[in-house]
């Protein structure tokens, strides 16, 4: 199956209550345990890469790898989708170079400036057959190029996104409700500590997503910096000469609450960076000997793999919706 838009995968996530994971890709082992996982479980797919990713891999060569994925995974539709586009430009070079799918992210400019950058690019996009995400509102956190300081964030205004999704002619919205970029998303002093004493970050704004939602109904949403943060590999990290203390992630069981309302898309990208890193480490640390790049990310493929199976299944609900 060649690669394919959103389009249709939105429709069938938002009348069955489920979301299609986005995961961020770099390299070809992340590719093929994301994409294995999916096979196995008959379940729609999006690959996005970010402008880091770009430029860390080469836009040739993971157009390729995901070319390749399809190729490998005949019945599942595969979207792959440019994340946090920064502009036109590369939104652009995006869509002539075989991306299915953009998001234009001009979330830090005034409202205005924002449709008026967003129209630009869904109208170049659309000509050439290619859907667009747009961004409302601003998540804090650090993920690739996109670095927004708690102070800087924002909620998305429910009041403001009928007028922008008219104006602008988006095909999905991302929405600010208290998701947050990378694995350092909260402070300790923003969690709080339950009985087992791990740190719980502040509950979504379910009201703020469920307005959206009144306003736009039918329209697909999209959730960015939604990983959980894993806190099984944050120890896996740390017992193997890590130091990433209070890691803090989305509950997962707040996110298959969103998955089940108007969000079609959650984007998970840090928890496959912790899967990875963690395996690597620990396999160094019982294999101080070995040096064969394929021994070590043989087994980080692998966690990779059942991570993702985990999220399909268990967060996405989207098993078997191929």
């Amino acid at each position: 199956m060649p690669l394919v838009t959103s389009t249709e995968m939105f429709k069938k996530a938002y009348a069955g209550g489920y979301a299609v994971g986005a995961f961020n890709v770099n390299n070809m082992e992340i590719v093929q345990g994301i994409t294995e996982a999916a096979r196995e479980l008959n379940a729609p797919l999006i690959l996005q890469v970010s402008k880091g990713a770009r430029a860390y891999a080469n836009h040739t060569y993971l157009v390729k790898l995901v070319e390749a994925a399809a190729i490998e995974c005949p019945n599942i539709p595969i979207v792959l989708h440019l994340d946090h586009g920064p502009d036109f430009e590369t939104c652009k070079s995006c869509i002539d170079g075989g991306f299915t799918s953009v998001m234009i992210d001009l979330s830090s400019k005034s409202f205005e400036e924002n449709i008026e950058g967003t129209k630009e690019v869904v109208k170049y996009a659309h000509d050439h057959g290619v859907v667009v995400e747009a961004e409302l509102g601003t998540l804090a956190g650090v993920e690739d190029d996109v670095k927004v300081s708690a102070e800087d964030s924002s909620y998305t205004r429910p009041e403001e996104v009928e007028e922008f999704v008219d104006k602008t002619g988006c095909d999905s919205l991302a929405i600010a409700i208290g998701t947050s970029h990378g694995a350092y998303k909260f402070t300790a002093a923003q969690c709080t500590r339950n009985e087992k004493g791990i740190l719980v970050p502040p509950p979504l704004r379910f009201d703020v997503l469920e307005e959206v939602s009144k306003r736009l109904p039918g329209f697909p949403i999209v959730l960015h910096g939604s990983s959980s943060v894993p806190q099984d590999y944050v120890k896996m990290i740390n017992d193997n000469g890590g130091k990433m203390p209070d890691a803090v992630g989305i509950p997962e069981e707040q996110l298959r609450k969103a998955a089940s309302l108007s969000v079609c898309k959650i984007n998970i990208d840090s928890d496959l960076r912790l899967a990875m890193t963690g395996t690597i480490r620990q396999f160094f640390n019982e294999h101080p000997d070995k040096f064969d790049p394929r021994e070590y990310l043989k087994p980080a493929r692998a966690n990779i793999k059942e991570l993702v199976k985990h999220k399909i299944v268990d967060v996405l609900g989207c098993d078997g919706k191929a």
